[in-house]
């Protein structure tokens, strides 16, 4: 047998054929193939051969399954240790925890749950957070649960009590990671579930004066209460301690958030309530959870504010331009005044913009030479209203100055425009009026038999009695004798002579007569008996 160490398998698989012999199929990470790690012993022997894959046979298909899930195991366990190993080899030394003597009892609070939760697929436990000389130790049932935190490592110290939620919590925020199981962390939290998360939903409805209803809520409510106050006492026994002078060049006291001046936003992927306290802009509900220095932050840029808009952003610059600013999307419009007027109380510079911008190329730009960006005037470029000032401003100049030249040379085009628009209009009306004459002449007596009997030919109406020809020409001859509507241009045509023969009229038809009216006269009682059906014999 040749061993293989586990961290060179890549995947391992089991397949069966018709048969029912079952083969294990072992590929291993080689150099030259797509997504292999790098490894110092492949570029130390290049030239060497390597085993891509190997293969096992076996009839016994249930050995098979429990072989390829040992193997499947230990490369989990070797890779999250060996993961373990590179990230606590970053980790800052800490100073090693001072139990407390048998004369003082250490500060102790019971039953919490810790954030990040511990590694492990086994049943969660709660544990217990002691204060001793030099720092803080949770511990569960389990001896290899536990965590130590510093009180030289602890940098924000919060204590939120359960008012809107269903958790009280102690939260540290930390100067340098630790590891909490084999996770790397900077925040740690303890907390207590006031009221259970899991509720019986099925079962009949209960009245609002239930009387077991009533008895529930009170005993949640003095839960709730109880909770509360334990957590208060440590806290302020804690404070106690860092209020001696070995602690006092550590500045530490417990903070508690103002839900007051709190707002709702999305700092990562779900909505929060974020709430400012005295030092810092926090949200410790959801994870990941946000903590924020105030004394870090360089601008505030209020982005999508406008008319109109129900939400805006709110991007945070740090004095660290090479970090990456912070955004808390969707924030409600009706928190913009309080957010203002909080970022002026804690002194804080902040501008709005009507869109997002793209920090990135901003900051590095800024990193890259920090002297132009001083003299370009710094953050002003964020200013709405000065840029918009300058733009209206700039716009007025340019439509304001005009150059004599330029005003009396447009004076004299104008007036050689109207000039030439007179002429044109004289020339169009006599050409107008000429048409209208022409059209508007009358027809000779001869131009007009001539014309008839052009269409008489065209349509085949030779046939036709002499009176209705006489009847036709008259007609024409009337609409001849019409006069002129127009003024007519250059020598006038003699006008036609009438004919020496009168136009035969067609007779007079008498008038026609109204129709008569249908009176309804009554029926004849001499003949009714004739009127009537006749009915039929019977047989």
């Amino acid at each position: 047998m040749v061993p293989f160490h586990v961290a060179t398998v890549k995947s391992v698989s089991s397949q069966q054929d018709g048969n029912r012999t079952c083969y294990i199929r072992i590929i291993f990470n080689v150099p030259g193939t797509p997504f292999s790690p790098h490894d110092a012993n492949s570029l130390k022997f290049q030239g060497s051969i390597y085993l891509k894959e190997v293969s096992f046979r076996s009839k016994d298909s249930r050995h098979i399954s429990e072989v390829v899930q040992q193997i499947k195991t230990l490369r989990r366990q070797v890779t999250s240790r060996e993961s373990e190993r590179a990230e606590r080899a970053t980790l800052v030394s800490q100073e090693k925890l001072q139990l407390s003597s048998a004369k003082f009892k250490p500060i102790k609070l019971f039953d919490l749950w810790v954030r990040p939760p511990f590694g492990g697929r086994g049943r969660k436990l709660t544990g217990s957070l002691e204060a001793h000389t030099n720092g803080f130790r949770y511990s569960t049932s389990r001896p290899d649960e536990r965590v130590d935190v510093m009180f030289g490592n602890i940098k924000h110290a919060f204590f939120q009590p359960a008012e809107k939620e269903m958790i009280t919590l102690l939260h540290f925020h930390l100067h340098n990671h630790i590891m909490v199981g084999n996770k790397k962390t900077k925040d740690v939290q303890f907390y207590i579930e006031v009221i259970d998360v899991v509720q019986t939903i099925g079962g009949s409805k209960r009245s609002a004066y239930d009387p077991d209803e009533i008895e529930e809520e009170q005993r949640e409510r003095d839960r709730k209460n109880k909770i509360n106050m334990d957590f208060q006492n440590f806290v302020n026994r804690v404070n106690d301690v860092w209020g001696q002078p070995q602690f006092k060049s550590l500045d530490l006291e417990f903070d508690q958030p103002l839900r007051e001046l709190g707002f709702h936003g999305v700092p990562h992927k779900v909505s929060a309530f974020i709430v400012p306290t005295s030092s810092c802009l926090v949200e410790l509900i959801e994870t990941p959870c946000v903590v924020i220095t105030l004394s870090e932050i360089e601008i505030v840029n209020l982005e999508r504010v406008g008319l109109g808009q129900k939400n805006f952003d709110m991007t945070v610059v740090f004095k660290d331009f090479k970090r990456d600013v912070l955004r808390i999307d969707s924030i409600p419009s009706t928190s913009l005044d309080g957010i203002k007027e909080w970022l002026n109380t804690t002194d804080l510079k902040y501008y709005e913009s009507r869109l997002n911008l793209n920090w990135r190329p901003i900051l590095k730009t800024i990193t890259d030479d920090p002297e132009k960006f001083i003299e370009d005037g710094g953050w002003e470029f964020l200013n709405m209203e000065v840029s918009d000032s300058d733009s209206e401003n700039s716009a007025d100049s340019d439509q304001g100055y005009v150059p004599s030249d330029v005003q009396s040379d447009s004076g004299s085009d104008d007036e050689d425009d109207d000039s030439e628009s007179l002429v044109e209009s004289e020339d169009d009306e006599e050409e107008d009026s000429e048409e209208d004459s022409e059209e508007e002449e009358g027809k000779t007596w001869e131009e007009l038999e001539r014309e008839a009997s052009y269409a008489d030919r065209e349509k085949g109406n030779d046939s036709d009695s002499e009176e209705e020809r006489k009847r036709r020409k008259t007609k024409a001859f009337g609409k001849a004798r019409e006069p002129a509507r127009g003024p007519a241009r250059g020598p006038a045509r003699p006008p036609a002579r009438p004919p020496t023969r009168q136009p035969v009229r067609p007779p007079l038809r008498p008038p026609a007569r109204p129709p008569a009216r249908l009176v309804a006269r009554p029926p004849d009682r001499r003949n009714v008996s004739s009127s009537l059906p006749k009915r039929p014999k019977l047989r």
